[in-house]
């Protein structure tokens, strides 16, 4: 396993459209999150933010197809719920799944590693939460809270993720079509999302 520090430095090597891949695989990770919560709460389109992340595979992949990211920026903001506005947990884990994929939109834009790292925060910090709301215990001290959390199946999971993406990603050869689509599959982690969420009927 890697550590925080360690995964920023290997992001900051990677070359822009690497970066842009990392981004759409934890995002198409968390993706079912939002799915899920806009289906359950009839907020937002999540069918929007599907065809925009798809766009940006197709972007990786050069298939041709053109999207103008700037201007899907502004789609991608309007579909973040406050979480003032709804009771429900649902709505927490979805607005992270939404700042990952504006992150990964801005990723295509600039290249800037720092994109890459929030799209890992918000994952990581998703997750955490969802163990801390789930089977956190009052009891437990900050400190007993932090090793629960970090020696967690879910974390460990999270954490070998990223991994095996990096991996990927860093390995020699080409930046392709195939290895887009090795990226694409890792995440859709067969449609559960970083917290075992599934929008699958």
């Amino acid at each position: 396993m890697s550590d925080q520090l360690d995964i920023e430095a290997r992001l900051s090597e990677l070359e822009q459209v690497r970066l842009t891949a990392f981004c759409a695989t934890l995002s198409e990770r968390m993706f079912p999150n939002f799915a899920l919560f806009s289906r359950l709460a009839e907020f937002g389109d999540a069918q929007q933010l599907r065809q925009i992340l798809n766009g940006v595979w197709d972007h990786l992949s050069n298939s041709g197809a053109k999207m103008n990211f700037e201007v899907q920026l502004d789609k991608v903001e309007s579909n973040m719920p406050d979480l003032d506005a709804f009771d429900m947990y649902g709505a927490s884990p979805a607005l992270d799944s939404v700042l990952a994929l504006f992150s990964t939109l801005s990723a295509t834009l600039d290249n800037d590693a720092s994109e890459a790292v929030a799209v890992l925060n918000l994952s990581r910090e998703c997750v955490a939460s969802y163990i801390e709301v789930t089977e956190g215990d009052d009891q437990m001290s900050d400190e007993e809270l932090v090793r629960f959390i970090n020696t967690h199946d879910m974390m460990l999971q999270e954490e070998a993720f990223v991994d095996t993406a990096l991996e990927l990603l860093e390995a020699d050869g080409p930046f392709n079509p195939a290895l887009v689509k090795q990226l694409r599959e890792l995440g859709r982690n067969e449609d559960f999302s970083n917290i075992g969420i599934s929008d699958q009927d």
